[in-house]
């Protein structure tokens, strides 16, 4: 990733929203109250409270269903609330949805591209159609392919892109402009690590140069090295807000990660350590692997006791802070259900998002 500068007013030119002058000069990116979308007996987003500060990358936290697409694109003014309030830096998305649409981009959880261009020309007709001159519009685009490392394509028709390329060159046609606040939903859904790392790095240059960016996520792993300050959502509703930090302390000041010799031993250890802590465990996707909320290391050395005189064989295990998906699964009393589904994609769900 190149250095942050690739982002600077320097390098992509100052932005009409820099230039204009917002109604109501607050500190808040977002505020919305008692915020509710419903669809058919389907209450999608029930009572959201929000508030976004500027400059910093805001989570929204929950599993597919949750609400958090439905609230993006009610900010975005893609939807009209039902109940409550929402206003984008002043401005009220049902009276002023004009805007709104001037200070924001959206990237949704699906690449949107032109498969008859290539990646350079449907980055240089964004910028085109925003305003922009051809030379100003080639210089960002070459920009972009190369923040985001598909600038050996940019002559290859889309249509030829693996579906990662194609996540990375809409998430680049988003912020062609550096907007100034920006709605990432789910923005590395199907990515590679590197693809994931490639966003995440520009996303914080983004915020760096003064954009505010609100993330969608079930990957806490990513919410973890991103955001801020997290809002978890469950069922339509806000279930906790704070900063990563915060939320772990909620739950509980530790957490016991268990590793063994035996992928087969595992469901009978989770069983085990649920019953001597009295907490759910967490299964990640290692098969060797389990972890729990604990803060009581004799609690934990008589647990693994337990595990030793049941046959069960202990490679490793590690006292720490709780992970975020112990967090949400202390909330919500079930795990983020991270599946190649998606709230947009999904038919049951589709109202729910």
């Amino acid at each position: 990733m190149p250095d942050q500068a690739w982002l600077s007013t320097a390098s992509l030119g100052d932005c009409s929203h820099r230039e204009r002058k917002l109604e109501s000069q607050s500190d808040l990116a977002i505020r919305t109250e008692g915020l509710v979308k419903v669809f058919g007996k389907v209450r999608a987003l029930d009572g959201v409270d929000l508030t976004v500060p500027e400059g910093m990358v805001y989570g929204f936290l929950g599993p597919n269903g949750a609400g958090k697409t439905t609230a993006i694109r009610t900010l975005a003014t893609l939807l009209k609330p039902d109940e409550g309030t929402a206003r984008v830096f002043g401005y009220d998305v049902m009276k002023q949805p004009e805007e709104v649409r001037r200070v924001v981009s959206l990237t949704g959880q699906f690449a949107s591209v032109d498969e008859a261009l290539t990646g350079a020309e449907n980055l240089v007709l964004v910028a085109r159609l925003l305003g922009h001159s051809w030379a100003e519009s080639r210089k960002r685009a070459n920009v972009l392919l190369e923040a985001f490392g598909i600038d050996y394509a940019g002559d290859r028709l889309t249509k030829n892109y693996s579906g990662g390329m194609r996540r990375r060159l809409d998430i680049a046609a988003s912020i062609i402009v550096s907007p100034k606040l920006l709605f990432l939903d789910e923005p590395t859904a199907g990515l590679d690590p590197q693809g994931r790392n490639q966003v995440w790095d520009a996303v914080r240059a983004l915020v760096a140069v003064g954009t505010t960016v609100l993330l969608t996520t079930q990957y806490l792993e990513e919410a973890d090295a991103l955001v801020g300050r997290i809002a978890v959502i469950d069922h339509g509703k806000i279930i906790a807000e704070g900063t990563p930090n915060e939320l772990k302390a909620s739950v509980g000041s530790g957490a016991v990660q268990v590793r063994l010799f035996r992928a087969e031993d595992r469901p009978k250890a989770s069983e085990l350590l649920a019953e001597a802590l009295g907490v759910p465990v967490e299964l990640a996707s290692d098969p060797l692997a389990i972890s729990a909320r604990a803060n009581d290391p004799e609690q934990v050395a008589a647990a693994l006791v337990m595990l030793s005189r049941s046959g069960i064989r202990v490679a490793d295990y590690a006292l720490g802070q709780p992970s975020l998906d112990e967090v949400f699964l202390a909330l919500t009393g079930h795990k983020v259900d991270v599946s190649p589904g998606s709230e947009a994609g999904n038919k049951n769900e589709e109202v729910a998002v």
